[in-house]
């Protein structure tokens, strides 16, 4: 296990960040607009969403990095300012940390599929390459690949995210099959944490798809299934479209109420996903502070 996720973990749940993409919006990205590209020209914005999390009690913040690969960037026209997004990303969050919280960075799937052939495997692994790189030389503290639904893209980041020297977090969606605990390409958490573990991670976790009471068991489940620390941030429950809005409506102290069951099934690092502002953050920390 790398050093840094040992120190961290060593006295006890850390508390991680909550929603990016859903708090961009809530400050201004419209629906089409690459939030990444923010980094670029509303720095600013961007800023105030990492500060937030610092300010409610988040020991580490991600970056406004999740799509700021090649193969996306290029769809916004800036697939040549890959090195700039992501190193403004990082340099964005760490100014809001202060050097009160860690900053891991951010690297999201690719939007492509290796299984139908859209995408070969050598062209995934240069442009996680690339951004992995680019993220390091900007002064992250580790790398988290998040969101993944395709364990061999998965490892694809790994190998990338490895080359840097820098702790390896890396999270799954478990969004399918009866009981939502199957990744879309029908991967058990078992699965994910075996073979996670055998690739390398530092840490193995889930994230998205579904609200907090889900991600209980799939928790105990990974944990079950490897010695590595486990990483959960779920989703502020399922969004419902109100007046043509999607809007997640769980409230803060739900979603913080199921944190003590989150950690008795193993999590090490706890935050929240789409839906979960800084105001989830600060509930799920006194929830904490309250359970010795």
């Amino acid at each position: 296990m790398h050093p840094l996720i040992q120190k961290l973990i060593r006295s006890g749940p850390v508390i991680t960040d909550g929603a990016w993409g859903t708090e961009l919006q809530a400050r201004g990205l419209e629906i089409g607009q690459f939030p990444d590209a923010w980094n670029l020209s509303h720095p600013d914005r961007v800023a105030v969403v990492a500060a937030a999390y610092v300010a409610a009690g988040s020991q580490i913040i991600l970056t406004n990095t999740f799509g700021a690969n090649r193969l996306r960037l290029g769809g916004h026209d800036l697939a040549e300012r890959v090195a700039e997004v992501n190193r403004r990303g990082v340099e964005i969050s760490r100014q809001a940390a202060k050097g009160l919280a860690y900053v891991f960075a951010s690297l999201g799937p690719s939007g492509k599929l290796l299984m139908t052939g859209e995408i070969s495997p050598e062209e995934l692994q240069a442009a996680f390459d690339e951004q992995a790189a680019a993220l390091a030389e900007a002064g992250a503290d580790a790398i988290v690949v998040e969101s993944m639904a395709d364990l061999e893209e998965a490892k694809l980041a790994i190998k990338a995210a490895q080359a840097t020297g820098l702790p390896v977090v890396v999270c799954m969606v478990f969004d399918s099959g009866k009981n939502k605990d199957r990744t879309m390409m029908g991967t058990t958490p078992e699965q994910v944490a075996q073979e996670l573990t055998a690739a390398g991670a530092d840490v193995i976790g889930a994230n998205c798809g579904q609200g907090m009471a889900g991600f209980v068991p799939i928790c105990r489940r990974l944990r079950n299934a490897t010695a590595c620390p486990i990483w959960i941030k779920p989703n502020a429950g399922l969004p419902q479209l109100v007046e043509g809005r999607t809007v997640y409506q769980t409230t803060a102290e739900e979603f913080a109420g199921h944190i003590p069951d989150l950690i008795a099934a193993g999590a090490n690092f706890v935050g929240g996903c789409c839906g979960a502002s800084a105001e989830f953050i600060k509930a799920l920390k006194l929830k904490i502070e309250s359970k010795p």
